[in-house]
């Protein structure tokens, strides 16, 4: 097995070295302008090279479990819709339909939609009828979080990995800890590109990376759910800080009579780079965040209870929302 991780970490470097440099041969670049911090043209195709990994992972692993396998080859085709975005500057009306191609195919072809959200002791939340428009939505929610996440170097992939740490901590089976394994390592080597360490051709995730990561974190969990291995209310502690920005952020631009979907300075990572002028703190605040918060929920879900966990849940959430308005109007100021 760990001869077959080497190989797969030499694989993977390859294939973001090359992906890196057939860019800035064919001109695949995101070009700086006044809302964006970079200063020079840089690869926009982490993603495309992330997804083209995980799809060689299929052969490479012996991963027992069809529908895990499905994931990483159908988040392919979200990765090229991200692509084509960043190439062609979709409307959010074409990017929002692209994505639910794949999504939708997952959900009625393949049954990964949700049924349930969890066992509260006083009730369970079932869904239903609503449960393939309640997965559709919930997908396509987390998939533009992660998408709120790419605009400075690092947050996104960070703050994934923190996810997964958590994941991983979450379970038992072997074989899917080495799934969670086999997302990561990738992750960890596009970042040395991403900060172009060792004089490496820079790259970004760009939407094909955000989209792609957010796919699969999202059928991920749910077939987690699926097959009782994690409680529902956890998975949302794993990824909290993706929830908890994207409903602040499209919340305040609602009340400031902003589009919601418009790239702007005011998502998180942003405004904490301008408070702490450093990308090391950014990252660091972010993702100890994430971790931080979910083990207040861990902590209340297994000493007190499932609703205990689920209300807290909703109580940070107001207190974030709280202090993400205070902090945006100083920021403005």
């Amino acid at each position: 097995m760990y001869n077959l991780i080497a190989i797969f970490c030499i694989l993977s470097f390859f294939l973001l070295f090359l992906v890196a440099i057939t860019s800035y041969k064919f001109n695949l670049l995101d070009v700086p302008n006044k809302r964006k911090n970079h200063a020079n043209p840089t690869a926009y195709t982490g993603g495309i090279a992330l997804s083209l990994i995980y799809i060689f992972s299929i052969l490479l692993f012996d991963i027992t479990g069809r529908n895990l396998n499905l994931i990483l080859s159908i988040s392919f085709l979200i990765a090229i819709v991200g692509f084509i975005d960043d190439k062609y500057h979709l409307s959010v009306g074409s990017k929002l339909g692209l994505q639910i191609i794949p999504i939708f195919y997952l959900i009625i072809f393949e049954n990964l939609g949700l049924s349930q959200l969890g066992d509260y002791g006083f009730f369970k939340i079932k869904l239903g009828t609503f449960s393939i428009p309640f997965t559709l939505l919930s997908v396509l929610f987390l998939i533009n979080a992660f998408n709120y996440f790419d605009g400075t170097d690092g947050t996104l992939g960070f703050t994934t990995i923190s996810t997964l740490a958590i994941l991983y901590f979450l379970i038992s089976d072997e074989n899917i800890r080495l799934f969670f394994v086999i997302i990561s390592i990738p992750i960890c080597i596009f970042l040395f590109f991403n900060f172009s360490f060792f004089k490496l051709p820079k790259l970004f995730m760009g939407d094909s990376g955000s989209l792609l990561l957010g796919f699969i974190i999202s059928f991920l969990s749910i077939y987690l759910v699926n097959k009782n291995i994690i409680h529902p209310i956890l998975i949302a502690w794993s990824i909290q800080i993706f929830v908890y920005e994207f409903i602040s952020i499209n919340l305040i631009r609602l009340k400031n009579k902003k589009k919601l979907f418009k790239a702007g300075q005011d998502h998180l990572h942003h405004l904490l780079i301008k408070k702490t002028k450093s990308i090391f703190l950014t990252n660091f605040f972010i993702s100890i965040s994430n971790i931080i918060l979910f083990i207040i929920g861990y902590t209340s879900f297994k000493f007190i209870s499932s609703i205990a966990s689920l209300m807290l849940f909703i109580a940070f959430f107001i207190i974030f929302f709280i202090l993400r308005i205070k902090y945006f109007a100083l920021s403005n100021r």
